[in-house]
């Protein structure tokens, strides 16, 4: 497997992912119904995305913090990001919900910082130095 001493770029990529991730994920499961109403997105989807979001914060935190990783494990998170980012575009085109303008801002306005993080985790990958065993 190809491992990587994570350069302090991609370790601050991966807790910055991980503490956006955690505070959107418990924003949204604790406020799902309020949200729902302000943003006309279904209250069920909602809790379900918050409550994946926070074992996922979990994962890359515990990630950002390791002295070696797995580059492969590293481009998963990468197209994890990239994939969610996807398929929140598909979501406002889908025509399975019909948001309100601030519904329609919430859901770019997270696929863009999403794609922020991924962006910034390749960044980190490539400075970040093989380890050797």
């Amino acid at each position: 497997m190809s491992m990587i001493h994570p350069s302090p770029f991609l370790r601050q990529a991966l807790l910055a992912d991980a503490t956006t991730s955690a505070a959107c994920g418990l924003l949204m499961l604790l406020a799902a119904h309020p949200m729902s109403g302000i943003l006309a997105l279904p209250e069920a989807l909602l809790r379900i995305s918050g409550a994946a979001l926070l074992p996922y914060a979990a994962l890359i935190a515990t990630l950002g913090l390791k002295e070696r990783l797995s580059r492969p494990i590293v481009w998963a998170v990468v197209i994890g990001n990239l994939v969610w980012a996807a398929d929140s575009a598909l979501l406002l085109v889908s025509g399975w919900v019909a948001p309100t303008h601030a519904g329609f801002a919430f859901v770019i306005a997270q696929a863009l910082v999403v794609l922020m993080y991924a962006e910034l985790q390749i960044i980190g990958l490539r400075r970040s130095s093989a380890a050797t065993a």
